[in-house]
C-alpha cells in the first residue's frame, strides 16, 4: 500500500503509470468500438446515418459518464484512505452483451421485420429493462446467485457463445482465410499461449495491424482480399462531422411491441450482469481497492439508462482486469482520459475512418476468441461433475441457432417452413417443429435444463423439482419453448415439466437407497492450461 505524501492537497489526478494504463485500456476500448460498429453496419445492415449520427454518439456519452464516475470513485477512495495507489475500475460497453443483444435480439427482429430500425428499437427496450435490473439488483443478486448453480448461469451463456457469437466469425474467417486464420493465430498465441509482443503491444491491435497489412497489400497487387479500397477510404470521410446524442424516447417506446421476445433474455442476462459486476468488484477489493457494490451496480444501471434514452442499444459494465491495470501503474487519470478519447472518436465520426482502414475479417478472430472464452468458462469455473449439465444447457441454443439459419435460408428463397410443410422437411431429416419448440426462449430453457441437471447430479432432488416447477410455469406463459409471451403457449411441454417436478419432489421424500453417482464412471477431463 502506498500512502500519499504528507502536505499534499489531495490525490494526484495523473501519474506516469496512467500513460501505460491509458494506452492499454484505450486500445481495448477502441477494439471493442470497432467490433461494435462492424456489427451494426455489416451484420445488422444499419444505415450509416443511424450508426454514426445516433448510436455511436449515445454510446460515447454513456461510456464517458461511466469512466468519469469510476475515476471519481477512485479519487474519493484515495482521499478517504490517504493512499496514492488507488486504481479506478475499468468500464465500458459489456462485450458479451454486445454480441447477445446483436445476435439474439436485434438480428432476429431485423430479419423478421426486414427493417433494421425495428431491430434498433428492440435493442433500446432490452437495455431499458437491463438498466432497471441493474439498479435494483444489488438487493436480490446475492439470493439469485445463491440458489442457482453456476453451471446453469454460465452454461446458458456458453450456449449463446458457441452458437450466436462464435459461429458467424468462424465462418467469416474461412471465407477469407488468408487474413482470418493468421490473425486468429496471433490472438491465440498471446491470449492463450502467454506470448507477449514487443513493447507490450496488445494482441488485438497486432492482429488488426496484420489484417490491415495483408488486406491493403493484396489490394495493391490486385487480389482484393478483405475488400479494402481507396474509394471506400475516401467515402468514409463523408461521415466526418460533429454529432451529439439526441433523445430517442419515441424510438424506445416503439420497441415495446417486441416486449415478449425481449423479456425472455433481459431477465436472465440481467442476473448475469449482476453476478459479473459483483465478481469484478470483489476482484478489485482483493487487489486492495474496496468499492461499494451497490453504488457500482446503480452507476452501471443509470449510465446505461441515459445511453438508452439517447439511442444506445448496448449496456455498460465494469470490466474484469482491475488488478492488471493497477499493476501497470494505472490510478485515477487513465479512466477519465479514456472517457475523453471515447467522446472524440464517437462524436466526430472517426470510427468510420478506422473501419474503412481495417478489414472486418481481421476483427472476426477477436469475436471467436470471446466466444471460446465464455464457452470454456462454463466448464472451468464449475464443478467437474456438473459438466453434463453444462452440455445440457447448450442444447436449446443449438436448436435456436439452427432454426435461425433455416428461417434465413427459406426467407432468401421467398418462402417459409409453414409454406414448405413440416412433413416435407421431416422427410429430409429437418424436424422443424422440434427446433421451434426446443429453441424457443433458449436462454431460460438452457438455464432451467442445467439447473435441474446439476441438482440431480448432486442428488438435491427437491431443488431440482423447484426448478422443474419453475420451468413449467415459465413455459406456460411462453418465456420458455415459445416465440412470444402469452397464456398456455405450449401447454403440453408445460405439463411435461410439471410431471417431472412432481416426480422429483416425490423422489426427494423417499428413503429408498439409490446408486450413488460416484458408481458411474466419469470420462477423464484435462484441465485447461
Amino acid at each position: 500500500m502506498t500512502i500519499a505524501p504528507a502536505g499534499t492537497r489531495g490525490p494526484r489526478l495523473w501519474t506516469p503509470g496512467d500513460w501505460n494504463a491509458f494506452f492499454g485500456f484505450g486500445t481495448n476500448i477502441l477494439v471493442n468500438m470497432l467490433v461494435l460498429t462492424g456489427l451494426l453496419r455489416f451484420v445488422l445492415k444499419m444505415p450509416d446515418s443511424l450508426v454514426f449520427g445516433r448510436i455511436l454518439p449515445a454510446l460515447g456519452l454513456m461510456m464517458c459518464l461511466s469512466t468519469l464516475y469510476y475515476a471519481f470513485l477512485a479519487y474519493r477512495l484515495a482521499r478517504q484512505t490517504g493512499r496514492a495507489d488507488v486504481c479506478a475500475l475499468p468500464s465500458g460497453v459489456s462485450v458479451p452483451h454486445m454480441f447477445i443483444v446483436t445476435f439474439v435480439i436485434m438480428l432476429p427482429i431485423t430479419l423478421k421485420t426486414g427493417d433494421p430500425i425495428k431491430g434498433w428499437q428492440a435493442g433500446l427496450v432490452w437495455v431499458f429493462f437491463q438498466s432497471f435490473i441493474l439498479m435494483i439488483g444489488g438487493f436480490i443478486a446475492p439470493y439469485i446467485r445463491r440458489i442457482t448453480p453456476r453451471a446453469a448461469l454460465l452454461g446458458t451463456l456458453a450456449g449463446v457463445s458457441v452458437t450466436f457469437i462464435s459461429m458467424r466469425p468462424a465462418l467469416e474467417m474461412y471465407m477469407t482465410p488468408i487474413i482470418g486464420i493468421p490473425c486468429f493465430a496471433i490472438i491465440l498465441v498471446a491470449w492463450f499461449g502467454g506470448v507477449r509482443y514487443p513493447k507490450g503491444i496488445p494482441a488485438g491491435l497486432v492482429a488488426i495491424a496484420a489484417g490491415m497489412l495483408i488486406a491493403w497489400g493484396s489490394s495493391i497487387v490486385g487480389l482484393g482480399y478483405g475488400g479494402m479500397s481507396i474509394e471506400k477510404l475516401a467515402g468514409s470521410f463523408a461521415n466526418f462531422g460533429f454529432s451529439v446524442p439526441l433523445p430517442a424516447h419515441n424510438e424506445l417506446f416503439s420497441g415495446f411491441e417486441f416486449l415478449g421476445i425481449i423479456l425472455v433474455t433481459a431477465i436472465p442476462f440481467g442476473i448475469y450482469d449482476l453476478v459479473e459486476a459483483m465478481d469484478n468488484v470483489e476482484s478489485a477489493e482483493a487487489a486492495g481497492d474496496a468499492f461499494p457494490t451497490n453504488e457500482v451496480l446503480t452507476a452501471d444501471g443509470v449510465v446505461s439508462l441515459i445511453g438508452c434514452l439517447m439511442g444506445n442499444p448496448f449496456i455498460n459494465a465494469v470490466y474484469i482486469g482491475h488488478p492488471g491495470w493497477k499493476a501497470m501503474g494505472g490510478r485515477i487519470g487513465y479512466s477519465a482520459a479514456t472517457g475523453v478519447m471515447i467522446i472524440v472518436l464517437s462524436w466526430f465520426g472517426i470510427i468510420a475512418l478506422l473501419l474503412s482502414l481495417v478489414p472486418v475479417v481481421a476483427i472476426s478472430p477477436i469475436l471467436l476468441y470471446i466466444g471460446m472464452l465464455i464457452g470454456a468458462q462454463a466448464f472451468q469455473e464449475t464443478p467437474r461433475s456438473h459438466a453434463p449439465a453444462v452440455v445440457l444447457a447448450l442444447v436449446p441454443h443449438l436448436a435456436a441457432w439452427c432454426k435461425t439459419l433455416m428461417d434465413g435460408a427459406l426467407q432468401a428463397a421467398g418462402t417459409n417452413a409453414h409454406a414448405v410443410g413440416f412433413d416435407k422437411l421431416g422427410q429430409v431429416g429437418v424436424l422443424y417443429q422440434g427446433l421451434e419448440v426446443l429453441g424457443g426462449g433458449a436462454i431460460l430453457t438452457g438455464l432451467v435444463f442445467a439447473a435441474v441437471g446439476a441438482f440431480i447430479i448432486d442428488r438435491r432432488f427437491l431443488a431440482a423439482a423447484a426448478f422443474a416447477g419453475a420451468g413449467a410455469l415459465l413455459t406456460f406463459f411462453g418465456f420458455m419453448h415459445g416465440e412470444t409471451v402469452g397464456i398456455a403457449v405450449t401447454p403440453a411441454v408445460s405439463a411435461a415439466y410439471a410431471i417431472v417436478a412432481i416426480f422429483l419432489f416425490a423422489l426427494s421424500r423417499t428413503t429408498i437407497a439409490m446408486a450413488h453417482p460416484a458408481e458411474v464412471p466419469h470420462a477423464a477431463i484435462a484441465p485447461a492450461e
